[in-house]
Protein backbone atom coordinates (compact mmCIF):
# COMPACT_ATOMS: atom_id res chain seq x y z
CA UNK A 1 0.00 0.00 0.00
CA UNK A 2 1.16 3.53 -0.73
CA UNK A 3 1.74 5.92 2.14
CA UNK A 4 -1.45 7.82 2.95
CA UNK A 5 -1.37 11.41 1.76
CA UNK A 6 -4.36 13.68 2.36
CA UNK A 7 -4.92 17.37 1.91
CA UNK A 8 -6.96 20.30 3.16
CA UNK A 9 -7.39 22.90 0.42
CA UNK A 10 -9.21 26.04 1.61
CA UNK A 11 -9.81 29.20 -0.42
CA UNK A 12 -8.55 32.39 1.26
CA UNK A 13 -11.79 34.26 0.61
CA UNK A 14 -12.82 34.65 4.27
CA UNK A 15 -12.61 33.02 7.67
CA UNK A 16 -12.60 29.23 7.92
CA UNK A 17 -16.12 27.92 8.49
CA UNK A 18 -16.84 25.18 11.06
CA UNK A 19 -17.69 22.74 8.26
CA UNK A 20 -14.37 23.36 6.52
CA UNK A 21 -12.26 22.99 9.62
CA UNK A 22 -14.10 19.78 10.56
CA UNK A 23 -13.04 18.45 7.14
CA UNK A 24 -9.45 19.52 7.86
CA UNK A 25 -9.60 17.78 11.23
CA UNK A 26 -10.87 14.50 9.76
CA UNK A 27 -8.08 14.61 7.17
CA UNK A 28 -5.54 15.30 9.92
CA UNK A 29 -6.81 12.49 12.18
CA UNK A 30 -6.84 10.00 9.31
CA UNK A 31 -3.30 10.94 8.24
CA UNK A 32 -1.93 10.64 11.78
CA UNK A 33 -3.78 7.38 12.41
CA UNK A 34 -2.21 5.92 9.25
CA UNK A 35 1.25 7.44 9.85
CA UNK A 36 0.63 9.42 6.67
CA UNK A 37 1.08 13.01 5.52
CA UNK A 38 -1.30 15.92 6.04
CA UNK A 39 -0.92 18.60 3.34
CA UNK A 40 -2.21 22.15 3.24
CA UNK A 41 -2.88 23.67 -0.18
CA UNK A 42 -4.22 27.18 -0.76
CA UNK A 43 -6.76 27.37 -3.60
CA UNK A 44 -6.51 31.08 -4.37
CA UNK A 45 -7.66 31.21 -7.99
CA UNK A 46 -10.63 33.44 -7.02
CA UNK A 47 -8.48 36.54 -7.41
CA UNK A 48 -11.24 39.03 -6.61
CA UNK A 49 -12.05 37.54 -3.19
CA UNK A 50 -8.73 36.01 -2.14
CA UNK A 51 -6.34 37.96 0.06
CA UNK A 52 -3.10 37.52 1.99
CA UNK A 53 -4.95 38.62 5.14
CA UNK A 54 -7.43 35.76 4.80
CA UNK A 55 -4.60 33.37 4.01
CA UNK A 56 -2.84 34.33 7.24
CA UNK A 57 -6.06 33.84 9.20
CA UNK A 58 -6.26 30.29 7.81
CA UNK A 59 -2.74 29.59 9.06
CA UNK A 60 -3.52 31.09 12.48
CA UNK A 61 -6.80 29.17 12.87
CA UNK A 62 -5.23 25.84 11.92
CA UNK A 63 -2.24 26.38 14.20
CA UNK A 64 -4.52 27.44 17.07
CA UNK A 65 -6.45 24.20 16.69
CA UNK A 66 -3.23 22.19 16.48
CA UNK A 67 -3.73 21.08 12.87
CA UNK A 68 -0.10 21.44 11.89
CA UNK A 69 0.50 20.49 8.28
CA UNK A 70 3.40 18.32 7.18
CA UNK A 71 3.66 19.94 3.73
CA UNK A 72 2.35 23.21 2.38
CA UNK A 73 2.85 26.96 2.56
CA UNK A 74 5.34 28.18 5.18
CA UNK A 75 6.73 24.66 5.86
CA UNK A 76 7.42 23.68 2.24
CA UNK A 77 7.66 20.17 0.82
CA UNK A 78 8.66 18.16 -2.25
CA UNK A 79 5.45 18.67 -4.25
CA UNK A 80 5.02 22.45 -4.26
CA UNK A 81 4.24 25.14 -4.96
CA UNK A 82 1.29 24.77 -2.58
CA UNK A 83 -0.64 27.84 -3.77
CA UNK A 84 -2.61 27.50 -6.99
CA UNK A 85 -1.69 30.96 -8.29
CA UNK A 86 1.93 29.78 -8.32
CA UNK A 87 1.13 26.67 -10.40
CA UNK A 88 -0.05 28.33 -13.64
CA UNK A 89 2.64 26.82 -15.86
CA UNK A 90 1.87 23.36 -14.48
CA UNK A 91 -1.81 23.72 -15.41
CA UNK A 92 -0.91 24.97 -18.91
CA UNK A 93 1.14 21.84 -19.57
CA UNK A 94 -1.81 19.56 -18.84
CA UNK A 95 -4.31 21.78 -20.66
CA UNK A 96 -2.16 21.62 -23.78
CA UNK A 97 -2.06 17.84 -23.44
CA UNK A 98 -5.87 17.62 -23.33
CA UNK A 99 -6.24 19.98 -26.29
CA UNK A 100 -3.66 18.17 -28.42
CA UNK A 101 -5.33 14.81 -27.72
CA UNK A 102 -8.78 16.26 -28.51
CA UNK A 103 -9.95 15.54 -24.98
CA UNK A 104 -10.73 19.23 -24.63
CA UNK A 105 -11.57 22.02 -27.06
CA UNK A 106 -11.98 25.77 -27.33
CA UNK A 107 -15.52 27.11 -27.08
CA UNK A 108 -16.22 30.54 -28.61
CA UNK A 109 -19.93 30.70 -27.72
CA UNK A 110 -21.00 33.95 -26.11
CA UNK A 111 -22.91 34.15 -22.84
CA UNK A 112 -25.99 35.20 -24.77
CA UNK A 113 -25.76 32.12 -27.03
CA UNK A 114 -25.31 29.83 -24.04
CA UNK A 115 -28.21 31.41 -22.14
CA UNK A 116 -30.49 31.07 -25.17
CA UNK A 117 -29.50 27.43 -25.65
CA UNK A 118 -30.06 26.71 -21.98
CA UNK A 119 -33.51 28.29 -22.06
CA UNK A 120 -34.45 26.31 -25.19
CA UNK A 121 -33.39 23.03 -23.57
CA UNK A 122 -35.41 23.77 -20.47
CA UNK A 123 -38.50 24.60 -22.52
CA UNK A 124 -38.12 21.28 -24.34
CA UNK A 125 -37.73 19.39 -21.06
CA UNK A 126 -34.06 18.58 -21.70
CA UNK A 127 -31.05 18.93 -19.42
CA UNK A 128 -29.54 22.41 -19.94
CA UNK A 129 -26.19 21.15 -21.21
CA UNK A 130 -23.88 22.47 -23.90
CA UNK A 131 -24.72 21.48 -27.47
CA UNK A 132 -21.15 20.77 -28.56
CA UNK A 133 -21.31 23.48 -31.25
CA UNK A 134 -17.57 24.24 -31.09
CA UNK A 135 -16.38 20.70 -30.57
CA UNK A 136 -15.22 20.16 -34.16
CA UNK A 137 -13.32 23.41 -34.67
CA UNK A 138 -9.74 22.37 -35.56
CA UNK A 139 -7.24 23.23 -32.85
CA UNK A 140 -5.04 25.25 -35.22
CA UNK A 141 -8.03 27.35 -36.32
CA UNK A 142 -9.11 27.90 -32.73
CA UNK A 143 -5.66 29.07 -31.70
CA UNK A 144 -5.50 31.43 -34.68
CA UNK A 145 -8.83 32.99 -33.67
CA UNK A 146 -7.55 33.47 -30.14
CA UNK A 147 -4.37 35.13 -31.47
CA UNK A 148 -6.63 37.52 -33.37
CA UNK A 149 -8.28 38.60 -30.11
CA UNK A 150 -11.32 36.32 -29.73
CA UNK A 151 -12.14 35.06 -26.26
CA UNK A 152 -12.76 31.36 -25.70
CA UNK A 153 -13.39 29.01 -22.84
CA UNK A 154 -11.96 25.49 -22.84
CA UNK A 155 -14.41 22.62 -22.44
CA UNK A 156 -13.70 19.03 -21.52
CA UNK A 157 -14.84 16.62 -24.23
CA UNK A 158 -17.12 14.14 -22.47
CA UNK A 159 -17.35 10.87 -24.42
CA UNK A 160 -18.54 8.44 -21.74
CA UNK A 161 -22.24 7.95 -21.04
CA UNK A 162 -21.85 7.52 -17.30
CA UNK A 163 -19.28 7.72 -14.52
CA UNK A 164 -19.13 5.39 -11.52
CA UNK A 165 -18.05 7.04 -8.28
CA UNK A 166 -16.83 4.67 -5.58
CA UNK A 167 -17.09 6.37 -2.22
CA UNK A 168 -15.87 4.97 1.10
CA UNK A 169 -18.94 6.32 2.91
CA UNK A 170 -21.65 6.31 0.25
CA UNK A 171 -20.78 3.21 -1.74
CA UNK A 172 -20.96 3.17 -5.56
CA UNK A 173 -22.95 5.89 -7.32
CA UNK A 174 -23.67 6.12 -11.06
CA UNK A 175 -23.68 9.58 -12.63
CA UNK A 176 -25.08 9.88 -16.21
CA UNK A 177 -22.92 12.39 -18.07
CA UNK A 178 -25.97 13.91 -19.76
CA UNK A 179 -26.51 15.64 -16.42
CA UNK A 180 -23.62 18.00 -17.14
CA UNK A 181 -22.33 17.52 -20.73
CA UNK A 182 -19.08 19.06 -21.96
CA UNK A 183 -18.10 21.19 -18.96
CA UNK A 184 -15.81 24.21 -18.84
CA UNK A 185 -12.30 23.69 -17.43
CA UNK A 186 -10.92 27.14 -18.34
CA UNK A 187 -12.95 30.35 -18.30
CA UNK A 188 -12.83 32.83 -21.22
CA UNK A 189 -10.54 35.07 -19.12
CA UNK A 190 -7.98 32.26 -19.03
CA UNK A 191 -8.60 31.19 -15.42
CA UNK A 192 -8.68 27.40 -14.96
CA UNK A 193 -11.67 26.21 -12.94
CA UNK A 194 -11.74 24.17 -9.75
CA UNK A 195 -12.59 20.78 -11.25
CA UNK A 196 -9.51 20.88 -13.47
CA UNK A 197 -6.87 22.33 -11.15
CA UNK A 198 -7.89 20.18 -8.17
CA UNK A 199 -7.29 17.03 -10.22
CA UNK A 200 -3.88 18.17 -11.41
CA UNK A 201 -2.89 19.26 -7.91
CA UNK A 202 -4.12 16.11 -6.18
CA UNK A 203 -2.48 13.83 -8.76
CA UNK A 204 0.89 15.59 -8.75
CA UNK A 205 0.89 15.84 -4.95
CA UNK A 206 0.20 12.08 -4.84
CA UNK A 207 -2.97 12.43 -2.77
CA UNK A 208 -4.22 8.94 -1.91
CA UNK A 209 -7.53 9.88 -0.24
CA UNK A 210 -9.78 12.84 -1.03
CA UNK A 211 -11.79 13.45 2.15
CA UNK A 212 -14.17 16.38 1.75
CA UNK A 213 -17.74 17.59 2.25
CA UNK A 214 -20.51 15.88 0.32
CA UNK A 215 -21.37 19.20 -1.32
CA UNK A 216 -18.47 18.24 -3.64
CA UNK A 217 -19.98 14.88 -4.60
CA UNK A 218 -21.47 16.21 -7.85
CA UNK A 219 -18.03 17.47 -8.87
CA UNK A 220 -16.49 14.04 -8.48
CA UNK A 221 -17.65 12.44 -11.77
CA UNK A 222 -16.21 15.37 -13.73
CA UNK A 223 -12.95 15.05 -11.85
CA UNK A 224 -12.79 11.31 -12.45
CA UNK A 225 -13.13 11.96 -16.21
CA UNK A 226 -10.19 14.36 -16.04
CA UNK A 227 -8.10 11.91 -13.99
CA UNK A 228 -8.65 9.26 -16.66
CA UNK A 229 -8.03 11.62 -19.57
CA UNK A 230 -4.67 12.64 -18.11
CA UNK A 231 -3.70 9.08 -17.21
CA UNK A 232 -3.63 9.76 -13.49
CA UNK A 233 -4.36 7.11 -10.87
CA UNK A 234 -7.63 7.72 -9.02
CA UNK A 235 -7.50 8.46 -5.30
CA UNK A 236 -10.06 7.01 -2.91
CA UNK A 237 -12.98 9.33 -2.18
CA UNK A 238 -14.85 9.90 1.08
CA UNK A 239 -17.59 12.54 1.08
CA UNK A 240 -18.57 13.67 4.56
CA UNK A 241 -22.18 14.70 5.30
CA UNK A 242 -22.63 18.38 6.04
CA UNK A 243 -23.13 20.07 9.40
CA UNK A 244 -26.63 21.32 10.24
CA UNK A 245 -27.92 23.93 12.64
CA UNK A 246 -30.39 23.23 15.46
CA UNK A 247 -33.30 23.56 13.00
CA UNK A 248 -31.70 20.92 10.74
CA UNK A 249 -30.98 23.41 7.97
CA UNK A 250 -27.42 23.97 6.73
CA UNK A 251 -25.34 25.62 9.46
CA UNK A 252 -25.12 29.36 8.81
CA UNK A 253 -24.63 32.67 10.60
CA UNK A 254 -28.26 32.76 11.73
CA UNK A 255 -27.53 29.80 14.03
CA UNK A 256 -24.73 31.69 15.80
CA UNK A 257 -20.97 31.67 15.45
CA UNK A 258 -19.79 29.68 12.45
CA UNK A 259 -16.14 30.65 11.85
CA UNK A 260 -13.18 29.31 13.80
CA UNK A 261 -12.07 32.87 14.46
CA UNK A 262 -15.36 33.64 16.23
CA UNK A 263 -14.96 30.63 18.51
CA UNK A 264 -11.41 31.71 19.30
CA UNK A 265 -12.59 35.20 20.23
CA UNK A 266 -15.35 33.81 22.46
CA UNK A 267 -12.80 31.93 24.51
CA UNK A 268 -13.21 28.33 23.51
CA UNK A 269 -10.15 26.24 24.29
CA UNK A 270 -8.51 24.68 21.22
CA UNK A 271 -8.33 21.24 22.81
CA UNK A 272 -12.06 21.36 23.66
CA UNK A 273 -12.99 22.59 20.18
CA UNK A 274 -10.79 19.88 18.63
CA UNK A 275 -12.51 17.22 20.77
CA UNK A 276 -16.01 18.50 19.94
CA UNK A 277 -15.41 18.77 16.17
CA UNK A 278 -13.98 15.25 16.06
CA UNK A 279 -17.27 13.93 17.46
CA UNK A 280 -19.34 15.95 15.01
CA UNK A 281 -20.23 13.15 12.63
CA UNK A 282 -17.80 10.57 14.00
CA UNK A 283 -18.06 8.36 17.07
CA UNK A 284 -15.54 6.62 19.28
CA UNK A 285 -15.78 2.80 19.30
CA UNK A 286 -16.46 2.90 23.05
CA UNK A 287 -18.75 5.96 22.77
CA UNK A 288 -16.34 8.07 24.85
CA UNK A 289 -16.80 11.82 24.59
CA UNK A 290 -13.89 13.46 26.41
CA UNK A 291 -10.84 12.40 24.44
CA UNK A 292 -7.30 13.67 24.11
CA UNK A 293 -5.78 14.39 20.72
CA UNK A 294 -3.78 11.16 20.85
CA UNK A 295 -6.82 9.11 21.85
CA UNK A 296 -8.70 10.53 18.88
CA UNK A 297 -5.81 9.78 16.53
CA UNK A 298 -5.53 6.22 17.81
CA UNK A 299 -9.25 5.50 17.41
CA UNK A 300 -10.03 7.36 14.19
CA UNK A 301 -11.24 5.56 11.07
CA UNK A 302 -13.18 6.72 8.04
CA UNK A 303 -15.62 3.84 8.45
CA UNK A 304 -16.94 5.32 11.72
CA UNK A 305 -17.95 8.60 10.09
CA UNK A 306 -21.73 8.89 10.16
CA UNK A 307 -23.59 8.66 6.87
CA UNK A 308 -26.11 11.27 8.05
CA UNK A 309 -25.58 14.98 8.68
CA UNK A 310 -24.36 16.11 12.09
CA UNK A 311 -26.18 18.78 14.10
CA UNK A 312 -24.00 21.46 15.68
CA UNK A 313 -25.01 21.62 19.35
CA UNK A 314 -23.75 24.82 21.00
CA UNK A 315 -24.90 23.64 24.44
CA UNK A 316 -22.83 20.47 24.18
CA UNK A 317 -19.80 22.44 22.99
CA UNK A 318 -20.18 24.78 25.98
CA UNK A 319 -20.49 21.81 28.33
CA UNK A 320 -17.35 20.23 26.89
CA UNK A 321 -15.42 23.50 26.98
CA UNK A 322 -16.39 23.93 30.63
CA UNK A 323 -14.94 20.51 31.43
CA UNK A 324 -11.63 21.43 29.79
CA UNK A 325 -11.57 24.76 31.67
CA UNK A 326 -12.05 22.99 35.01
CA UNK A 327 -9.32 20.46 34.22
CA UNK A 328 -6.66 23.18 33.99
CA UNK A 329 -4.48 23.92 36.97
CA UNK A 330 -4.31 27.45 38.36
CA UNK A 331 -1.32 28.57 36.25
CA UNK A 332 -2.66 27.06 33.02
CA UNK A 333 -6.09 28.62 33.50
CA UNK A 334 -4.71 32.08 34.20
CA UNK A 335 -2.42 31.84 31.17
CA UNK A 336 -5.33 31.25 28.78
CA UNK A 337 -7.82 33.49 30.62
CA UNK A 338 -5.87 36.69 31.21
CA UNK A 339 -6.30 37.87 27.62
CA UNK A 340 -10.08 37.88 28.18
CA UNK A 341 -9.96 40.03 31.33
CA UNK A 342 -11.01 43.56 30.34
CA UNK A 343 -12.70 44.86 33.51
CA UNK A 344 -9.41 45.85 35.21
CA UNK A 345 -5.83 46.69 34.42
CA UNK A 346 -4.01 43.53 35.43
CA UNK A 347 -0.66 45.23 36.08
CA UNK A 348 -2.16 46.97 39.13
CA UNK A 349 -2.71 43.71 40.99
CA UNK A 350 -0.59 40.93 42.42
CA UNK A 351 -0.41 38.14 39.84
CA UNK A 352 -0.85 35.29 42.32
CA UNK A 353 -3.94 36.96 43.73
CA UNK A 354 -5.32 37.36 40.20
CA UNK A 355 -4.65 33.68 39.54
CA UNK A 356 -6.60 32.78 42.67
CA UNK A 357 -9.49 35.03 41.61
CA UNK A 358 -9.68 33.45 38.16
CA UNK A 359 -9.41 29.95 39.59
CA UNK A 360 -12.23 30.68 42.04
CA UNK A 361 -14.80 31.17 39.26
CA UNK A 362 -13.81 28.28 36.99
CA UNK A 363 -16.93 26.30 37.95
CA UNK A 364 -19.14 29.15 36.76
CA UNK A 365 -17.85 29.66 33.21
CA UNK A 366 -18.18 27.64 30.02
CA UNK A 367 -16.20 30.03 27.78
CA UNK A 368 -13.37 32.37 28.73
CA UNK A 369 -15.17 35.48 27.50
CA UNK A 370 -17.59 35.05 30.42
CA UNK A 371 -14.82 35.60 32.93
CA UNK A 372 -15.20 39.39 33.25
CA UNK A 373 -18.80 39.06 34.39
CA UNK A 374 -17.82 36.62 37.13
CA UNK A 375 -14.67 38.25 38.53
CA UNK A 376 -15.76 41.90 38.51
CA UNK A 377 -17.18 41.52 42.04
CA UNK A 378 -13.60 41.20 43.32
CA UNK A 379 -12.80 44.67 42.01
CA UNK A 380 -16.01 46.62 42.50
CA UNK A 381 -19.10 46.32 44.67
CA UNK A 382 -22.28 46.10 42.59
CA UNK A 383 -25.52 47.98 43.27
CA UNK A 384 -28.02 45.56 44.89
CA UNK A 385 -31.30 44.94 43.09
CA UNK A 386 -34.77 45.16 44.68
CA UNK A 387 -34.80 41.54 45.86
CA UNK A 388 -31.38 42.01 47.45
CA UNK A 389 -32.52 45.18 49.19
CA UNK A 390 -35.38 43.25 50.81
CA UNK A 391 -32.86 40.82 52.32
CA UNK A 392 -30.64 43.65 53.53
CA UNK A 393 -33.62 45.09 55.39
CA UNK A 394 -34.40 41.96 57.37
CA UNK A 395 -34.57 42.54 61.12
CA UNK A 396 -31.25 40.79 61.74
CA UNK A 397 -29.29 42.10 58.73
CA UNK A 398 -27.62 45.11 60.38
CA UNK A 399 -26.57 43.03 63.36
CA UNK A 400 -25.15 40.31 61.09
CA UNK A 401 -23.06 42.78 59.13
CA UNK A 402 -21.85 44.73 62.16
CA UNK A 403 -20.80 41.59 64.05
CA UNK A 404 -19.09 40.09 60.98
CA UNK A 405 -17.13 43.33 60.45
CA UNK A 406 -16.16 43.37 64.11
CA UNK A 407 -14.87 39.78 63.98
CA UNK A 408 -12.78 40.12 60.80
CA UNK A 409 -11.00 43.25 62.10
CA UNK A 410 -8.70 40.90 63.97
CA UNK A 411 -7.29 39.37 60.76
CA UNK A 412 -4.89 40.46 58.02
CA UNK A 413 -6.31 37.72 55.77
CA UNK A 414 -8.92 35.02 56.23
CA UNK A 415 -8.61 31.30 55.65
CA UNK A 416 -11.61 29.11 54.85
CA UNK A 417 -11.55 27.82 58.45
CA UNK A 418 -11.47 31.41 59.76
CA UNK A 419 -14.49 32.29 57.63
CA UNK A 420 -16.46 29.25 58.81
CA UNK A 421 -15.65 29.95 62.46
CA UNK A 422 -16.62 33.62 62.14
CA UNK A 423 -19.94 32.94 60.44
CA UNK A 424 -20.78 30.47 63.25
CA UNK A 425 -20.04 33.14 65.82
CA UNK A 426 -22.18 35.68 63.92
CA UNK A 427 -25.04 33.22 63.52
CA UNK A 428 -25.01 32.26 67.19
CA UNK A 429 -24.88 35.91 68.30
CA UNK A 430 -27.66 37.21 66.01
CA UNK A 431 -29.87 34.16 65.61
CA UNK A 432 -29.61 34.55 61.81
CA UNK A 433 -29.18 31.49 59.64
CA UNK A 434 -29.60 30.42 56.00
CA UNK A 435 -30.35 33.34 53.69
CA UNK A 436 -30.58 35.77 56.59
CA UNK A 437 -26.93 35.04 57.32
CA UNK A 438 -25.10 33.88 54.21
CA UNK A 439 -27.10 35.68 51.52
CA UNK A 440 -26.98 38.94 53.45
CA UNK A 441 -23.20 38.63 53.71
CA UNK A 442 -22.95 37.81 49.98
CA UNK A 443 -25.04 40.84 49.00
CA UNK A 444 -23.08 43.13 51.31
CA UNK A 445 -19.71 41.99 49.98
CA UNK A 446 -20.59 41.75 46.27
CA UNK A 447 -23.95 43.42 45.61
CA UNK A 448 -25.18 40.17 44.02
CA UNK A 449 -27.17 37.12 45.12
CA UNK A 450 -25.14 34.71 42.97
CA UNK A 451 -21.48 34.22 42.25
CA UNK A 452 -18.45 32.35 43.54
CA UNK A 453 -18.70 30.38 46.75
CA UNK A 454 -18.73 32.65 49.79
CA UNK A 455 -15.62 31.09 51.32
CA UNK A 456 -13.73 32.07 48.15
CA UNK A 457 -15.03 35.66 48.30
CA UNK A 458 -14.16 35.95 52.00
CA UNK A 459 -10.65 34.59 51.56
CA UNK A 460 -9.80 36.56 48.41
CA UNK A 461 -11.12 39.95 49.49
CA UNK A 462 -9.01 41.45 52.25
CA UNK A 463 -10.76 42.07 55.60
CA UNK A 464 -10.15 45.79 55.04
CA UNK A 465 -12.00 45.70 51.69
CA UNK A 466 -14.80 43.64 53.20
CA UNK A 467 -15.26 46.10 56.04
CA UNK A 468 -15.36 49.04 53.61
CA UNK A 469 -18.06 47.30 51.59
CA UNK A 470 -20.07 46.41 54.68
CA UNK A 471 -19.92 50.02 55.89
CA UNK A 472 -21.23 51.19 52.50
CA UNK A 473 -24.17 48.81 52.84
CA UNK A 474 -24.83 49.77 56.46
CA UNK A 475 -25.03 53.44 55.47
CA UNK A 476 -27.44 52.43 52.70
CA UNK A 477 -29.63 50.42 55.14
CA UNK A 478 -29.76 53.16 57.75
CA UNK A 479 -30.77 55.97 55.38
Amino acid sequence: MSIVRVRFAPSPTGHIHVGNVRTALFNYLFAKNQNGTFILRIEDTDLERSSIENENIIYEDLMWLGLEWDEGPVVGGNYGPYKQTERTLIYKKYLDKLLEEKKAYYCFCSKEELDAQREKNLQEGKNPIYSGKCKNIPLAEARQRIEQGEKAAIRFNVTESEVKVKDILKGEIDFPTNMFGDFIIVRPDGTPVYNFVVVVDDALMKITHVIRGDDHLNNTPKQILIYKALGFELPEFAHIPMILGSDHSKLSKRHGDTSVNQFRQKGYLPEAFFNYLALLGWSHPEEKEILSRQELINAFSLERISKSAAVFDFDKLNWMNGIYIREKNIDELYSVAKGFIKCVELSKYDEQWLKNVVFSVREKISVLSEIDEHIKIFFKQSEPDDESIKLLNLETSSAVLERYAEEIKKFETLTVDDYKAITKIVGDATGAKGKALFMVLRIALTGQRTGPDMDKIATLLSPKTQIERINNVLRFIKK
